[in-house]
């Protein structure tokens, strides 16, 4: 109810009348049924403006530090991600990553919409960066389509270590989807989880039309930290 209203009654409406964003392939989302949408990932609003263009309930893994502020702002963040459909997770990797995986299965179990951003972290200057096989382990185990999904210019509304975003058009490019059943019971092969996660990661770079970079994004983000 609180997820209907906030998309319905408080911050849809609001935020399509400032920001129009054009959508192209959203009959490319299956009405029913589990499915995985796979997104580019530029900016933190990604995550707020998918769902408000797309018809079905979204639930995103999103990193647990968004959900610990303990300032008024920090809890009212924490409640809009978690009545928006946000799952936190912990990236810290190992036993956290397969707890990851295990939630994001459960959403599929009940027949639901995932969002998944393949690069594991906002890409730091536009360029769409090497995925992560997490989401093809999640595609094989959990037996569902992936949609692949393309965010346009969310990044230059509200970049990395902005406040405030600047009010201007973003764009949802949404492809066909992506069937993978022919790998069926091969997700403990990690040359078939890189292929199938490289096969997404090249579609998003053709619906984005961003530069690509085989390296990892968080392994760019470190290096330019480091320079500062």
């Amino acid at each position: 109810m609180f997820y209907w209203f906030m998309k319905n009654v408080v911050a849809g409406p609001i935020v399509k009348t400032l920001f129009r964003p054009w959508v192209v392939g959203a009959e490319n989302i299956p009405r029913t049924g589990p499915v995985i949408l796979a997104s580019n990932h530029l900016s933190f609003i990604d995550s707020i403006f998918l769902p408000l263009v797309v018809r079905r309930r979204i639930s995103f893994l999103a990193k647990s530090d968004y959900f610990v502020g303990r300032t008024l702002g920090g809890w009212a963040v924490k409640h809009f991600l978690l009545g928006t459909g946000m799952l936190p997770i912990d990236r810290s990797g190992g036993k956290a990553s397969e707890a990851s995986l295990n939630t994001g299965l459960r959403v599929l179990a009940q027949g639901n919409v995932l969002g998944i951003y393949p690069e594991g972290t906002r890409s730091p200057d536009g360029t769409l960066y090497r995925g992560r096989t997490g989401v093809a382990r999640m595609i094989l185990e959990g037996h569902t389509p992936v949609v692949p999904v393309a965010m346009i210019d969310t990044d230059k509304v509200m970049p990395i270590h902005a406040k405030v975003p600047k009010i201007r058009r973003i764009g949802v490019v949404i492809g066909k989807p992506l069937d993978f059943s022919r790998f069926e019971g091969l997700e403990g092969d990690r040359f078939v989880l890189r292929s199938i996660t490289d096969e997404i990661m090249y579609e998003l770079q053709r619906l984005s039309k961003q530069d690509y970079e085989d390296v990892y994004a968080s392994s760019v983000r470190e290096r330019l930290s480091a320079k500062r």
